[in-house]
């Protein structure tokens, strides 16, 4: 660590860590949504969850490192299935670290 910028380091040893609660509205039931999310979560390295609800709409539980979070839900909507979303609903939660996977639950 000799002769590097301290602000490097200690944005290093500093990650702010992130969990939100979504809910995505669109066409996102039928089409492999679940598994779009999952790979997108699994390649961005954010952990948690995703499901089919019964009114049409798909829940998500995502948590990690604040950049990684808000890199997967740009990535939901950039990626192949992103223009099936009509809106995501985002709720911010306390982060808990509960997760090791980013999983589909059913």
């Amino acid at each position: 660590m000799k002769n590097q910028p301290a602000s490097k380091w200690r944005a290093f040893l500093f990650l702010e860590m992130k969990r939100y609660h979504l809910y995505v509205e669109g066409i996102v039931q039928g089409v492999g949504f679940r598994w779009y999310a999952r790979r997108i979560g699994v390649s961005v390295g954010v952990f948690g969850w995703v499901k089919n609800l019964p009114d049409g709409r798909v829940e998500i539980v995502v948590e990690g490192e604040e950049y990684n979070v808000e890199k997967f839900i740009q990535e939901l909507k950039e990626g192949y299935l992103g223009d099936n979303i009509r809106d995501i609903k985002k709720f911010e939660e306390e982060y808990k670290g509960e997760f090791k996977t980013f999983e589909i639950r059913f």
